[in-house]
């Protein structure tokens, strides 16, 4: 080899020259890897070898690419072998060399996309086996073609835009690929549009794929949807191309208001039914059905101020539905005509034209229809005393029909009657008993006797109305009041000289024909005023004493003379003893009415008697208190008893007669029954209780001297 050509290949080995292109000579270039520069007093290096660079797609195979050599020795006393991939490595097979000559092909065709470059290791080697250089690397770079067409990375692109939108609007953007190498023409890609119909409304960035629009008058009632073909070029256009589409929708804005089919609308609707449809109003609108640019939405402007309509709207057909909110009434009005409007759920844009129909009149006629006749009163509610006898007048209990525009003509009924008590007049409704009612019927609820009354008018279809008649049974005074059986025990100090009785009475009635009670001696028998005397205990309105005129009046003017007699079991307790007529309500005076139960008052004397009025055990006895010594002392005593009373709260808080004290066996106290008779011989001056205060007044009154 001349030294010019030595020289050359140096100074690409240092990377001082363009890389080696191979392919095109005709005989591959000698490469001495491993000559070394001289250099005075410095170590040598090896030389680096430029890359081989090769085309894809080579088809004239073995292709020599290189050979290398060793300037150690003479031809043909050096073996060359390579390694790595593409010769013992995958992809195997590759490249080969001559050992001898040291010439390296290509016996594949390379693919760039696939493997860019090979990077192989050179050795020399004596004919003895031995190392004549060290190892050098070897680089083969593979030369891109334009072998692989650009891609779409989808076949269809979608891309929405609002009707109207202005000039400029982003729709959506196309994405493309090229295999090739990116860093050459092979990748440049361009896009374009290679038809999209008449006007042309869109346009796509070349470089990046960008689709927008380009003029006004994107109308979706027009054109919903647009088709664009697409292309892509590599080559900066001008090389290999592929195609896609893009779809393109005109979302809708409410840019059509609805209209009315018509001006006006005719129906007709039944009185007396709330709840049904009466018709349908019809509309139009062009925006996207199902959207709020077209559901419509209805309002009632005029003819109905009592709300007697209302307009709903079908979802699917979006027409008004117009329906009876309350009842009509044709006998009070024949005849609507109401002013409806309709708008959209959405807002109408403002550049939009307004409609010509956006308002219509509808006529309803009012049906005459058969209706229930009315009870006027219901429920209706009377009274009437307790054992009325057959025939008596309860009510009338009469219906009105409000079809005052059909001649018809109301029938009366009982549709329920548990005691069959009543009777019923067919054609006027006039109630009257028809038996006496039992007060004891299991159907008088709480002195109420409750039945059902039906008024049906005679029409075709008749109609039937349902009355309830509610009837108070009043308590009479059917009973006379009966004396229960007088009890023993004297009122006199001296039994010889006379019996003393306590009476008391029972009726069977119930307040207020009951207690209280007035008693008097028979007038038949005048003879009784001058031995007997009849008079009411204080407050205790239930109980009479008939007190025996035992001895003549003494002038003793000692008030409750003989203190030592135990006197109280002459009040007796007879469960329920009230205040009068106003507490007959308050007490169950039931208890009168079993004298046998009065027999408790037979009790030993100084053994007080049970207080029935009050809860048992609720309350321990009081302590027992000094006895008074003058009159004074004792009307102390007995208003304290009293205010003890009033507020002992194990009793009745109503007036009653009252165990004053309760001092325990063997106490001399005595009662307030002691005023009613004789102690000892003489009678008593019953001045001294006025003394007492004003409780006691009315005693004086009547106990005292005329």
């Amino acid at each position: 080899m001349d030294a010019a050509l030595l020289l050359a290949l140096g100074l690409l080995a240092q990377g001082l020259g363009p890389s080696l292109e191979v392919p095109g000579l005709t005989r591959p270039s000698i490469l001495y890897p491993w000559r070394r520069t001289p250099t005075h007093g410095r170590m040598r290096r090896a030389w680096v070898i430029p890359p081989i660079s090769v085309s894809e797609n080579h088809k004239h195979l073995p292709y020599p690419l290189v050979q290398i050599k060793s300037d150690k020795q003479a031809l043909g006393s050096v073996l060359y072998s390579i390694q790595g991939p593409g010769v013992d490595e995958e992809p195997r097979g590759i490249f080969s060399i001559d050992k001898v000559t040291g010439k390296v092909f290509l016996n594949a065709t390379l693919d760039r996309e696939q493997t860019d470059r090979f990077r192989l290791r050179a050795f020399a080697l004596d004919l003895g086996g031995s190392a004549l250089e060290d190892p050098t690397d070897l680089e083969i770079v593979v030369v891109d073609q334009n072998d692989n067409r650009p891609a779409f990375l989808q076949e269809e692109f979608e891309g929405h835009v609002l009707e109207g939108a202005a000039p400029g609007t982003y729709v959506t953007r196309a994405e493309a690929t090229d295999a090739d190498d990116p860093e050459t023409d092979n990748a440049a890609l361009r896009f374009s549009i290679l038809r999209q119909g008449s006007p042309q409304l869109f346009s796509i960035d070349e470089l990046t794929g960008e689709i927008r629009t380009v003029h006004v008058g994107l109308d979706r009632e027009a054109v919903a949807v647009y088709n664009l073909t697409l292309q892509v070029a590599d080559m900066s256009g001008d090389g290999l191309t592929a195609t896609a589409s893009a779809i393109i929708s005109v979302d809708d804005i409410n840019d059509n208001a609805p209209e009315f089919s018509r001006d006006e609308f005719f129906m007709e609707a039944a009185e007396a039914a709330s709840g049904v449809d009466v018709g349908r109003l019809e509309v139009e609108d062009r925006d996207l059905p199902g959207s709020p640019n077209w559901l419509a939405r209805f309002t009632i402007l005029e003819g109905d101020p009592d709300g007697q309509f209302e307009v709903r709207t079908d979802p699917k057909t979006n027409e008004g539905v117009l329906s009876v909110a309350k009842p009509l009434d044709y006998e009070s009005r024949e005849h609507y005509v109401l002013r409806v409007s309709v708008q959209n759920e959405a807002p109408l844009q403002a550049a939009a034209p307004r409609a010509q129909r956006g308002q219509a009149r509808v006529s309803v006629r009012v049906l005459d229809a058969n209706e229930a006749p009315v009870f006027q009163e219901n429920p209706l509610r009377t009274s009437m005393a307790e054992g009325a006898p057959p025939g008596t007048l309860v009510a009338i209990f009469s219906a009105q029909d409000p079809d005052t525009e059909q001649l018809q003509r109301l029938s009366y009924s009982k549709d329920y009657d548990p005691e069959d008590w009543l009777q019923v007049d067919g054609a006027t409704g006039r109630i009257q008993t028809q038996r006496v009612l039992s007060p004891t019927s299991p159907f008088l609820k709480d002195g109420w006797y409750r039945a059902i009354i039906l008024a049906q008018d005679d029409a075709s279809s008749p109609r039937t109305a349902t009355g309830t008649l509610s009837v108070e049974i009043l308590e009479v005074n059917d009973h006379a009041p009966t004396l229960v059986a007088p009890l023993p025990p004297s009122l006199c100090g001296d039994p010889h000289q006379g019996p003393g009785l306590l009476l008391g009475a029972a009726d069977e009635d119930l307040p207020p024909h009951g207690a209280p009670f007035h008693f008097q001696l028979s007038p038949a028998l005048p003879e009784l005023g001058r031995n007997w005397s009849l008079n009411p205990v204080n407050v205790l309105v239930l109980l009479v004493a008939l007190r025996a005129r035992c001895r003549p009046p003494s002038g003793d003017k000692g008030l409750l003379h003989g203190l030592q007699n135990d006197l109280r079991d002459n009040i007796l307790n007879y469960d329920e003893q009230g205040g009068g007529e106003e507490d007959q309500d308050a007490y169950d005076i039931s208890q009168l009415r079993r004298p046998a139960e009065l027999t408790a008052l037979s009790a030993p004397p100084g053994r007080a008697p049970l207080r029935r009025d009050a809860p048992y055990g609720r309350a321990p006895p009081h302590a027992a208190r000094a006895l008074p010594a003058s009159p004074t002392d004792i009307a102390d005593f007995i208003n304290e008893g009293l205010e003890a009373a009033d507020g002992d709260p194990s009793v009745p808080p109503y007036d009653t007669a009252l165990i004053y004290d309760y001092e325990g066996d063997g106490s001399v106290a005595g009662t307030l029954s002691s005023i009613l008779s004789s102690l000892g011989d003489e009678d008593q001056d019953y001045n001294y209780l006025r003394d007492w205060g004003p409780r006691f007044a009315r005693l004086a009154d009547m106990y005292g001297p005329p």
